[in-house]
């Protein structure tokens, strides 16, 4: 059979940075070996739906360059695709459980629970299902449990773990792993509101769907023996399984919310690029080679074996996927981060700008910037003149000639022509060492004049994409602004 793999998450919450790492491994691991990638929706929590998030799932996906073969918004041939709309086939295969005597009814209230595990953590004992002492099929007569069930009494389904053999099972990163029963829960497969569990659903569903590799994260491992006990209990062949190693922050905690963003969707609002994104989390847990890190989609499916992933938890470090998004901004089409940085502008209420002068503004900055909308903070001179100056930091520059060397400066901008940077600064340079000064006696306050900042790009090149026009006026707007002459002559 050939490769049938599925990125199946709950849809309680936003995609965030762990899910896109799982689905893009299970993408990668399809692609290479010519299979199918599947969505299935895992929504049997209905009490933890969020509106919403199977859009976003699906939207974050596609942006990143993800599209899945089979799912709830393509079809397949083995839909429903979400698991609410598949409640029957579930029901039907508890029964066949029950039948072996795989799994047994439970009807123990909230309160006996927590009174069993009450008991158990007074003795020392960590807390789990004792199917001896509780009320069940184990411990009521058949008449009994019949009698309940015709009753409607709230019952629920647990599985029946053999306590007196190991369980195993061969992950393809981490090896062989072995349980043994005794250390198992029963656990629950069909909730008293007929929802089946994510066990339950999960094995069932992979089953009916062909799926041969099961690809998720490591808290999935504890589950993992319950998952072949029910494979085996259903006489059905388990799919190979792989653990993928956890995300931690850079301090080693797990990543979480609370430590800063992790949904996709708040990387996508920063500005980050959806292949420098990708190709961070492709590489937290797994590298195709040492000796580079930037590598397009098509390379990552290439070179992609799931043995290669490291066990070891991998660091999500921001500073490293700033620096990758930096590559992208430096080798992506000027076209096309001109067209992502319009609406941007616009939402900054910047004046329209034509693509051929956003394609000269990002090309001078973003050498100097890690993210696009860097662009229109770092360089809003750009877009808009400055409203304020640094006098402090003209006053390091001042000269009380300044004023009237602008003045004389201006006939010599007029007449440049072509407007470009080597010509600016020769004809500046000029300007100076004709009175006797260092070129940087005019460059520091012109860069203040017409950037309102004291750092930026080189200044000839700014004005260069600022254009003639442009650095006339903010010079002459200078020229009638009224100077702090206290604060310029203060020592």
């Amino acid at each position: 059979m050939s490769v049938r793999v599925r990125f199946a998450p709950s849809p309680t919450g936003f995609l965030h940075i762990g899910g896109l790492r799982t689905a893009l491994y299970n993408f990668l691991f399809a692609r290479h070996h010519g299979g199918a990638f599947i969505l299935r929706i895992e929504d049997t929590d209905q009490e933890r739906t969020v509106p919403g998030a199977v859009e976003n799932i699906i939207d974050m996906l596609r942006w990143v360059g993800l599209e899945f073969d089979e799912g709830p918004h393509v079809g397949g041939p083995y839909g429903p695709y979400v698991q609410s709309e598949r409640l029957e086939l579930y029901r039907q295969q508890v029964h066949i459980l029950l039948e072996r005597g795989a799994a047994y009814y439970a009807f123990d209230t909230p309160e006996e629970l927590e009174r069993m595990r009450q008991r158990q953590r007074r003795a020392g004992i960590a807390p789990k299902y004792d199917r001896f002492a509780m009320r069940n099929s184990f411990t009521l007569p058949s008449e009994e449990v019949q009698r309940l069930l015709a009753d409607g009494s709230p019952a629920v389904v647990r599985l029946a773990v053999p306590m007196d053999r190991d369980i195993s099972f061969d992950d393809l990163i981490r090896g062989r792993i072995t349980v043994h029963g005794r250390d198992l829960d029963d656990q629950v497969l069909l909730k008293s509101d007929g929802f089946p569990t994510y066990h339950l659903a999960n094995v069932v569903d992979d089953h009916f769907m062909h799926i041969t590799h099961v690809i998720r994260g490591e808290e999935w491992i504890p589950s993992t023996p319950k998952h072949i006990l029910l494979y085996e209990a259903f006489g059905w062949e388990a799919p190979q399984f792989a653990h993928l190693p956890l995300l931690l922050n850079p301090d080693r905690s797990k990543l979480s919310k609370r430590h800063g963003d992790v949904a996709v969707d708040d990387f996508r609002r920063q500005g980050y690029f959806p292949e420098a994104l990708l190709n961070f989390v492709a590489l937290l847990g797994w590298n195709p080679t040492a000796d580079r890190e930037l590598f397009t989609l098509e390379e990552l499916i290439a070179a992609f074996d799931l043995t290669k992933v490291n066990r070891a938890p991998a660091i999500v470090d921001r500073a490293k996927l700033d620096w990758m998004n930096a590559q992208y901004l430096r080798l992506l089409p000027l076209d096309r981060l001109a067209r992502q940085l319009q609406p941007l502008l616009q939402e900054l209420g910047y004046p329209d700008y034509p693509l051929d002068y956003l394609m000269r503004a990002i090309a001078l900055l973003r050498e100097r910037v890690d993210r696009l909308p860097e662009i229109a903070t770092f360089g809003d001179y750009l877009f808009i003149p400055p409203r304020s100056y640094d006098w402090q930091y003209f006053r390091a520059h001042w000269r009380d000639e300044l004023p009237q060397w602008l003045e004389e400066l201006l006939p010599v901008l007029e007449q440049t022509e072509p407007f470009t940077a080597e010509l600016l600064q020769q004809q500046i340079r000029q300007f100076v060492e004709h009175r006797g000064q260092p070129l940087r006696a005019l460059v520091h306050p012109l860069r203040l004049i017409l950037t309102g900042k004291s750092v930026g790009a080189g200044l000839f090149e700014t004005m260069a994409v600022l254009g003639k026009a442009e650095c006339l006026r903010r010079i002459r707007h200078f020229l009638t602004t009224e100077l702090p002459t206290a604060q310029l002559h203060t020592a």
